[in-house]
């Protein structure tokens, strides 16, 4: 499986993006984030049907995670940004499991990253 992420780029803080993951597979989908100087976090997952979602508490309420699989896509709708998401945003697949899991090394397959700056 291959996976592409898209959709970052700079935006002030209340702002919105979307990110997109274009990923193919019966998987459970992850998206974690990496500021620098610090560990790569989780932010969210779905399972493969989309009906299984969880989230970090920190994006909890502000972030959704959905999956447009006759796409072939997942999607991370981030709103009322902060500067504290600002950090390079990975899509990850989880081929080893059908439950979600939180830990980047339960994921073996990632995409390439893609930046997301919140300007204050």
């Amino acid at each position: 499986v291959q996976l592409q992420a898209s959709g970052g780029g700079l935006v002030q803080a209340g702002g919105s993006l979307r990110l997109s993951c274009a990923a193919s597979g019966r998987y459970v989908m992850g998206w974690f984030r990496q500021a620098p100087g610090k560990e790569r976090e989780f932010v969210a997952a779905i399972n493969w049907s989309g009906g299984r979602t969880y989230y970090a508490d920190s994006v909890k309420g502000r972030f959704t995670i959905s999956r447009d699989n006759a796409k072939n896509t997942v999607y991370l709708q981030m709103n009322s940004l902060k500067p504290e998401d600002t950090a390079v945003y990975y899509c990850a697949a989880d081929r080893d499991s059908y439950q979600i899991r939180i830990y980047y090394f339960d994921y073996d397959t990632w995409g390439q990253g893609t930046q997301v700056t919140v300007s204050s």
